[in-house]
């Protein structure tokens, strides 16, 4: 277990990996070490076939292990703990369906959106605070399409009032501005600034001990508005985000422009929004589809 330990603080200190992706690493390698007896000379394809045929998982969480794999052994070889890889002249071949990202309706983003309309002057001093978190997370993850670990890392000193622009610290040490265009998030914005000013730490969004919320946090402050607005799909806060890129292409949008908005590193990643996008087909199929003509 100490090379697990050491490889997951080698992880921490040198690829600026979120907490989630961190946790995922472990369990795959907590899940490996429990089955395999000698770590150091494992059985690979025999492993492999336990997770396909015993547990049955997904080609794509089967992938994800090997890399996980791949990497700490490529790890245990950088520091001479072992000669060579037990992946070497290993090729592993899966499937892969391409799903398509889910998303919510725009009356759904609407429903959650109402759920903030009320006068916090009517709530507790505990209840306004938490109104002003809440609305202004929400409302930014709608309207500007961040992820949820982009969010959570939002400090004071990151936010360009003049501009109504956001500094936002993405994937892999990129930074990126974000233009908040919506004059009623901004407003919201503004709100919960003025509260955090002078008030802890510099974190724009905080948990009731005044600690910069988690992923975690934020997930389940998503869940109660979900909940808070009926809506019966079974979704995540990435929900969220691939609303807005949907809707920004489905509305005219250039795809390199969506793409740095959203900060991926390859169009490839964005294009996959023009699938769900289906506004543009239907009219282009309802203005120049010869079928619509005949009897």
């Amino acid at each position: 277990m100490d090379n697990l330990s050491n490889f997951i603080n080698y992880l921490q200190a040198t690829k600026n990996l979120s907490e989630k992706t961190l946790k995922a690493y472990k369990s795959d390698l907590k899940q490996f070490f429990a089955y395999e007896n000698n770590v150091l000379q494992p059985d690979i394809c025999t492993y492999i076939s336990y997770l396909n045929g015993h547990i049955k998982l997904k080609d794509t969480s089967i992938r994800r292990k090997i890399i996980t794999l791949k990497n700490f052994y490529n790890y245990l070889i950088d520091n001479q703990i072992i000669g060579y890889s037990p992946f070497r002249k290993l090729k592993f071949r899966f499937k892969q369906e391409k799903k398509l990202p889910k998303t919510l309706s725009v009356n759904e983003i609407s429903r959650i959106l109402k759920c903030f309309d009320i006068d916090p002057a009517t709530l507790s001093p505990f209840s306004q605070k938490a109104y002003l978190r809440d609305s202004a997370l929400i409302d930014l993850l709608i309207s500007t399409g961040i992820r949820i670990g982009e969010a959570a890392a939002i400090t004071l000193d990151d936010i360009i009032k003049a501009d109504h622009t956001l500094l936002i610290h993405g994937k892999g040490l990129k930074q990126r501005l974000i233009y908040v265009s919506s004059p009623i998030t901004w407003e919201r914005l503004k709100t919960l600034i003025r509260e955090r000013k002078n008030n802890g730490n510099n974190y724009l969004f905080v948990n009731r001990y005044g600690q910069p919320l988690s992923i975690y946090g934020i997930e389940d402050i998503y869940k109660k508005y979900v909940k808070k607005a009926q809506i019966t799909t079974k979704s995540t806060p990435h929900y969220l985000r691939h609303t807005f890129a949907t809707n920004l292409l489905a509305n005219g949008a250039d795809l390199r422009s969506v793409q740095e908005i959203l900060g991926h590193a390859s169009v490839a990643t964005t294009q996959i929004y023009t699938e769900v996008t289906t506004k543009r087909k239907k009219q282009v199929l309802e203005k120049y589809n010869y079928r619509n003509k005949l009897l």
